[in-house]
């Protein structure tokens, strides 16, 4: 595709597609500044901040004090102490420390992230845009995907990995293990994550319009020059909105990581249920979950701007 028209072509798409978000981000903003949605938003808000401040404010006190006291008692009888964060950093299993599980979450989260997003966003734009046989049918299986229970997919997925996968009469020994790494986890989440994601993203991607990719093709532009110079970037706001709920989703993820995270690929979740489980540390948890937070509030704030855009994904017909 040429300079002189991929230019003109890629302007006109962003007018098109930035005035349809814009004028349904304007729709939505009317009717979530009416009185009583407003008022619906305040009793949200402070039913979501008083237990958290609750918890925060726990994490703050000595533990004769939350034992024998509510939270709300900081107020007459301030007494603070770090203690609590103290001893969760450096508490832990025989085999990991908070912050060495803590790493593990990170190095688990973010290409449980990526990899379903890349894979998920190639096949969005095949559904969206390819036309082959039995797309429809092929979208339609893997929307149904999403009522499967994880927990159906566990014994299975722990068997092929452990066993291996016959594929037409050949036996494909997988090799993994739950103490090995962090393989298996990436997999279990990627495959879990793949039905919600292709399906945000083909809404997403449908919206932008057909005459876009028309121009794309007669300037001779490729499916994958036409996918990744024009389409990818028109879909950065719903990619975003997917990466931050399946990174949220991964973070604090304690089922698969039951399951598939084992030994020194333990995930802080799992660390810590494993400190709180035995009784003894049950109050390490409140400064445990601010510590496991951090990254999640990061992520979240750093992503904020793309999150409401990406929301509207499939809300702009008409």
């Amino acid at each position: 595709m040429s300079d002189t028209m991929k230019a003109p072509a890629a302007e006109t798409m962003a007018i098109t597609t930035g005035g349809r978000l814009d004028a349904s981000a304007g729709r939505v903003r009317k009717k979530l500044s009416r009185p009583w949605a407003s008022a619906a938003s305040i009793v949200i808000a402070i039913l979501w901040t008083v237990p958290t401040l609750g918890l925060f404010i726990s994490s703050l006190r000595p533990r004769d004090a939350i034992d024998s006291t509510g939270w709300w008692t900081i107020f007459t009888n301030p007494e603070f102490t770090l203690d609590n964060y103290a001893a969760v950093l450096e508490s832990g299993t025989t085999q990991l420390t908070i912050l060495q599980s803590f790493v593990n979450s990170i190095a688990i989260s973010i290409p449980a992230t990526v990899i379903p997003l890349m894979i998920a966003a190639m096949a969005a734009y095949a559904f969206a845009w390819i036309d082959f046989k039995g797309r429809n049918a092929l979208f339609i299986f893997v929307f149904a995907l999403q009522i499967v229970p994880i927990q159906m997919a566990l014994v299975p997925l722990l068997t092929s990995f452990s066993r291996g996968i016959n594929l037409f009469g050949l036996q494909v020994t997988l090799g993994l293990d739950a103490s090995q790494g962090y393989a298996q986890v990436w997999i279990a989440h990627s495959m879990f994550a793949l039905p919600l994601a292709i399906y945000l993203l083909h809404n997403f991607m449908s919206e932008i319009p057909g005459e876009i990719i028309e121009a794309a093709r007669v300037d001779g532009a490729s499916r994958g020059q036409i996918f990744f110079r024009i389409v990818l970037p028109l879909t950065m706001p719903a990619i975003a909105s997917v990466a931050i709920f399946q990174f949220l989703w991964v973070w604090n993820d304690l089922l698969v990581a039951l399951v598939f995270a084992d030994g020194p690929a333990a995930p802080i979740t799992k660390v810590l249920a494993e400190i709180t489980g035995r009784g003894e540390g049950w109050y390490l948890l409140t400064a445990g979950a601010f510590v496991s937070i951090i990254v999640p509030l990061i992520v979240f704030f750093a992503l904020q701007r793309y999150f409401v855009r990406g929301l509207l994904a499939g809300s702009t017909k008409g």
